[in-house]
């Protein structure tokens, strides 16, 4: 068969131009990339061999090899790994993560350091090896399979590939370098970048030479597994080097936490959790990526159980000495043993955040903003064993504090004669900042939880016990309970004879509004919350929060909205203007007006559409009008 020549989709073009002229500061990083895609080929066909040992038949032992050839100017880097299939080769090789979408390209924002973390994440450090080379060749045969298939490439937009001969399984990578790059024919260059890179993958690198005809190989790495290794044995830079290689990143780890658990259930654990947030934290599957291991032998990445869904953004590996070798994915899923190390493994990470919070808020406070919504899930779905350390870690805005505060903080600040933990839910901070709900609040002082995170809906409907003795209670819902709070506001006894006083005078204008509004409105009545705005809408106690009511409505899971109640703040100049047209008489069509435009008015607030544009805009010029002319 000819070569069957094909065009790269347009995004890996321009991703070849970022990656080969500006994305790496060090080029030397291209050996890593290529030796960690052999590593993961080694695994991969070992886990298969469990259950299919013809697989490797004559040919046990994983090996990668590195051979230079000063004279051909071609550095060739292969392994008896798994191999590829032709239509492999073009997904892996002429795509990006199986979809290459111009999303990902728009995503780069020219940041080298930001985006060799978004390369990175999905899996293309491959095209690396166009830094160096002018031309890459890759000769591969999956094992199993009698045909080999050639990929060639320049990198310049087209790639080739062909049926070929190979003897035995894996892959061939040959790369003609470019006359710059020729320092990578050294073997002392080539053994300094394994040590520094790649020294802790588990599979012999070897550096292969030719001399009178007889073919020399000499070790370049360990060859052992890092998680195997003594703490004390380990450098800072071999555990970021891990952490790139089994993460597929290029940021550095917040926290490293490496452990070996003796006892009833032997396991060793090395797992980090990533600086940089990964682009699939919020896929619908929410897949965990921790690597499972038994015995030193790659099971899977996709484990089930392994760790909680609410800690899949951890990488790095777990590795098992009481689980069979031969173990199915099936029955992972149902294994006593795996779940008892899933309980271990998330009491000790939730520990280890616990130590950095307490050791280090600033710190804490980055990976908070950027895994709290996923940690939150936790405060959902925990039934009890590790809930109260989640609810110990979980930090949040508020409307009295710039930095974020735990629960433990909130009680602490609480008024006297404050029983409530009060929160209010939107979409984002500041507009429940502005929210007119919260005036009363801030006006006694009294801290308000802002929660934008579409799980808050969720996870506060699961807080029935509340917290150490404090129930939390929205503020978009019932009454405010506001009265018995010592606040920076109290009242005298002459303001509260004065208030009660307004309250009797406001009686008949509430009567008239609700009156006027009807169906459109579950109550009117006066508001205890509201210091600035004339109203606002809250859901009765039995009522659904309006956020979540929202949320529901957005997402097609309910059909229409319960009435609200509308309150109303009696000291407004409005609604003092209005109490007295209604004790003037005037309950016409002006007062009708007014009151749909007060609801309006309070639905915009709400960020909720106006049911009515043009009745609210006749209103308004009407109403705009009377005041400039009367």
């Amino acid at each position: 068969m000819t070569a069957e020549k094909r065009t790269f989709q347009a995004e890996v073009s321009k991703l070849l131009k970022i990656v080969a002229n500006s994305l790496y500061s060090e080029r030397e990083v291209f050996l890593r990339e290529l030796i960690s895609n052999a590593s993961d080929a080694c695994d991969k066909l070992r886990y298969l061999a469990l259950t299919q040992p013809e697989l490797t038949t004559g040919d046990g032992d994983f090996k990668i090899r590195i051979a230079a050839d000063k004279d051909a100017k071609t550095l060739t880097l292969s392994d008896n790994g798994i191999g590829m299939t032709a239509d492999e080769l073009n997904d892996n090789l002429g795509t990006i993560a199986r979809s290459g979408t111009e999303a990902f390209v728009s995503n780069l924002s020219g940041d080298e350091k930001k985006d060799s973390g978004l390369i990175g994440q999905f899996g293309v450090g491959f095209y690396s090896a166009f830094m160096i080379a002018d031309k890459v060749e890759v000769l591969t045969r999956r094992a199993g399979e009698s045909k080999a298939h050639l990929w060639s490439s320049d990198g310049l937009g087209e790639y080739t590939v062909a049926d070929a001969e190979k003897a035995n399984r894996g892959t061939i990578i040959t790369m003609h370098l470019k006359d710059d790059a020729l320092e990578f024919l050294e073997e002392q260059r080539l053994q300094h970048i394994v040590k520094r890179y790649s020294d802790h993958i588990p599979v012999p690198i070897l550096f292969v030479e030719t001399k009178d005809g007889e073919v020399e190989e000499r070790p370049l790495n360990e060859a052992s597994a890092l998680w195997t290794r003594s703490k004390s044995d380990i450098t800072t830079e071999q555990y970021g080097e891990f952490y790139k290689h089994v993460a597929h990143a290029f940021d550095e780890p917040w926290l490293t936490m490496h452990w070996k658990a003796e006892g009833v259930i032997e396991y060793s654990s090395l797992l980090y959790v990533p600086t940089q947030r990964p682009f699939d934290l919020f896929h619908p599957e929410r897949k965990s990526r921790v690597k499972l291991y038994v015995k030193r032998v790659f099971i899977t990445d996709d484990c089930e159980g392994l760790v909680p869904d609410y800690l899949r953004f951890l990488r790095g590996v777990i590795d098992c000495e009481d689980l069979p070798l031969n173990v199915s994915r099936e029955l992972l899923q149902r294994n006593p043993v795996l779940q008892k190390i899933s309980s271990a493994v998330t009491k000790r990470v939730l520990t280890e955040l616990s130590k950095k919070a307490e050791k280090d808020p600033e710190a804490y406070a980055i990976f908070w903003d950027a895994y709290g919504p996923v940690m939150k899930e936790g405060l959902y779905s925990e039934n009890g064993e590790h809930k109260d350390t989640l609810i110990s870690l979980a930090r949040f805005d508020t409307t009295e504090s710039d930095t974020l505060v735990s629960l433990a903080d909130y009680k602490k600040r609480m008024k006297e004669g404050q029983e409530a933990i009060y929160y209010i839910i939107g979409e984002s901070k500041e507009a429940l900042l502005n929210s007119p709900h919260i005036e009363g609040f801030k006006a006694k002082g009294v801290e308000v939880l802002l929660l934008s995170d579409p799980i808050d809906d969720f996870w506060i409907q699961a807080m029935f016990e509340g917290y150490e003795g404090s129930p939390l209670k929205s503020i978009t819902r019932g009454s405010a309970d506001l009265d018995a709070v010592k606040g920076d506001d109290d009242k005298t006894d002459e303001d509260k004879k004065d208030e009660e006083k307004a309250s009797a005078d406001i009686a008949p204008l509430l009567a008239s509004i609700k009156l006027a509004l009807g169906e459109e409105v579950k109550d009117v009545r006066e508001s205890t919350r509201l210091t600035d705005s004339p109203v606002c809408l809250i859901a009765d106690d039995g009522d659904m929060d309006i956020n979540l009511e929202r949320l529901l409505r957005q997402h097609k899971q309910i059909d229409k909205s319960n009435p609200r109640i509308l309150e109303v703040n009696t000291k407004h100049a409005v609604i003092k203007a209005l109490a007295k047209r209604v004790k003037d008489g005037k309950t016409g069509q002006e007062l009708d007006d007014a009151a749909h435009l007060l609801l309006d008015q309070a639905r915009i607030m709400e960020g909720e559409a106006i049911p009515d544009p043009k009745a609210f805009a006749r209103r308004l010029a009407i109403s705009m009008e009377r005041g400039l002319t009367g």
